[in-house]
């Protein structure tokens, strides 16, 4: 009779004792684990001309990925056509414009998830509600992304792999399931906004006569459209994602010359950690902030973005620069959007903040703009959104800021609408070792987006539409530990990343800004459970909150694992070397 000796095992993957980035060997399995992955994009070119041992794979079928520096390209394949070369600059010691403006493109295609719509509802709602005293909050989220964008660079970079490709590789089965479609929630969530934000930019560009469900349905067109500029090459591609970003600085930062903002309570507002006079409304906005800055889904997208520079990764020199240059770049692109974001917030902080319905109604009824109908006549404190702020941005300062405004938002969600699809598609290919087409991977993904939104911009009106943001900074603010956890497991890993490998200062110091992050967004999601005011919603929200709870402990347990908490590696003998989990099958016994 046959027995279990162990159902779900964890074991460690073999390497040598002296790792190094170029030489991670796929053969050093267990030869009891089957290796049912195929050789991933970064381990062929690490295997290529580097004298570096690989093996096929039981199925001997082909890798599912493009093999970039051999000219081999596949139409379905995304971003990768050709990788960018990096020129030799010995004439600098320490820093080069020529090898910075090489490995710029990245970073910045990265920032637009920090200006996608709902990063910008939620500034404009922070200036209203808080005026300028919640900046503190954007500069230190800012700053956390930089760190956390940090990470998921250096594991594309020193590995060959992004974040997806590792977690197949190295998650068992079942949980590697359940976070790609974890993580896909977080990808069609904010495609949502995007699709919102376009919508409402297209009502306001023509004055109402494009209604919502028009705009919507627009959105899916130039999608399409733009998603093929990629063909036309890779640096063309990325200064196009550059207009986008300078336009959205122009349109905002036309609104903040035009409204001329307090600049000593700016500042105050930026550099005092205090918030005077606040209330629960401040702090719930504090928290959105954090919420709408850190997007789960730009962790993977970073990482793999950076695969598009051709780096010689049997050389610790090239990776060091590489992880230099990228870190530059990063900063460089955060601090930008920053700087756009700060406009958002000081146009609304000055112009709105402490205003009720009835002054702002009696503003624009002089005016002679339309849309009263949105502001109520009482002495309550005005509420905004994407498309009541621009209607107010209008009123008060005349029309052109309200077309101005329009034209702001609508590049931002076509920007973050191109580098969600990339997102998704390096998600699917990465977890599945699924190879879809461009098109196939927009049709999926924007067809789930647009069938709830469309029915909400036909049969509801705008507030509707806009008030769905509340719930898809929630959902979102959900699948943030499924991206925080994997990226500090892994380059925490010095069998993975080799000397690379996290130090003892950015594993605690990752360790609590993770823990930090998670809290303030479970927070956020206790707060908008609580306001359903609905008994059944409460109870389903407890039941998901368990199987929640237990998959981020799950993930949690293989953390402190990766970071040296041996004692809580309860199913396998204690080793000398903290090496990659991976899952072992059932033991048979006779």
């Amino acid at each position: 009779m046959k027995r279990f000796s162990s159902s779900k095992m964890l074991s460690f993957l073999t390497t040598d004792r002296t790792p190094h980035p170029g030489n991670i060997h796929i053969s050093s399995l267990p030869p009891s684990i089957p290796t049912d992955q195929e050789p991933t994009h970064g381990e062929e070119d690490m295997a290529q001309g580097k004298g570096v041992e690989t093996t096929q794979t039981q199925r001997g079928a082909p890798s599912v990925f493009p093999e970039g520096q051999n000219g081999g390209t596949d139409l379905s394949s995304t971003y990768f056509h050709h990788k960018v070369p990096i020129p030799d600059d010995d004439s600098q010691m320490w820093f080069s414009f020529r090898k910075l403006w090489a490995f710029t493109g990245p970073g910045f295609l990265m920032s637009i998830a920090y200006l996608d719509p709902g990063n910008i509802e939620s500034d404009l709602q922070s200036g209203a509600k808080a005026g300028f005293k919640l900046l503190w909050v954007l500069l230190g989220a800012t700053i956390i992304g930089l760190l956390l964008q940090r990470l998921a660079a250096r594991l594309g970079v020193v590995t060959g792999m992004h974040l997806a490709e590792v977690c197949n590789r190295q998650y068992p089965t079942v949980p590697r399931i359940v976070l790609w479609l974890m993580v896909e929630l977080a990808i069609i969530g904010s495609d949502m906004q995007e699709v919102i934000g376009c919508a409402i930019a297209f009502n306001l560009l023509s004055s109402g006569r494009i209604p919502l469900w028009g705009g919507v349905l627009i959105t899916i067109i130039d999608t399409f459209v733009f998603l093929f500029l990629d063909k036309y090459g890779l640096r063309k591609l990325e200064a196009f994602f550059g207009v986008l970003i300078t336009i959205m600085a122009i349109t905002f930062g036309y609104e903040y010359v035009m409204v001329r903002p307090d600049q000593g309570e700016l500042l105050k507002g930026m550099f005092m950690p205090y918030c005077e006079g606040c209330g629960p409304v401040q702090l719930e906005q504090a928290v959105g902030i954090v919420g709408a800055v850190i997007m789960p889904h730009n962790i993977y997208l970073h990482s793999a973005l950076v695969k598009s520079r051709q780096i010689d990764r049997s050389s610790k020199k090239e990776l060091k620069e590489a992880n230099k240059y990228f870190f530059i770049e990063s900063t460089i692109a955060l601090f930008l959007s920053f700087l756009i974001n700060v406009f958002v917030v000081a146009v609304f902080a000055e112009a709105v903040y402490g205003r009720t319905n009835i002054e702002v109604h009696d503003i624009c009824n002089a005016t002679g703009i339309l849309h009263l109908d949105l502001f109520p006549l009482n002495n309550e404190t005005l509420q905004v959104d994407i498309y009541k702020g621009g209607v107010v941005l209008g009123c008060i300062f005349g029309p052109a800021a309200l077309y101005i405004w329009a034209v702001g938002i609508l590049a931002a969600g076509q920007s973050s609408t191109m580098t969600g699809t990339y997102s998704g598609q390096f998600v699917m290919e990465g977890f599945l070792n699924l190879r879809w087409s461009r098109f196939s991977r927009v049709l999926l993904t924007r067809s789930i987006a647009i069938t709830p939104t469309l029915l909400v911009a036909i049969f509801q009106d705008v507030t509707h539409l806009t008030g769905m943001n509340d719930f898809l900074n929630v959902l979102q603010s959900m699948q943030l530990p499924f991206a925080l956890i994997p990226i500090l497991t892994f380059t925490s890993l010095s069998s993975l990343m080799s000397e690379f490998a996290n130090g003892l200062f950015w594993k605690i110091g990752g360790g609590v800004v993770i823990l930090l992050v998670c809290c303030i967004n479970m927070y956020f999601v206790v707060i908008y459970v609580t306001s359903l005011n609905s008994v059944w919603l409460y109870v389903l929200a407890a039941f998901l909150c368990i199987a929640y709870l237990g998959f981020v402990g799950y993930l949690t347990w293989l953390c402190l694992i990766a970071l040296g908490v041996s004692c809580l590696d309860v199913t396998c003998r204690a080793r000398d070397d903290t090496t990659v989990l991976i899952e072992q099958q059932p033991e048979f016994d006779s």
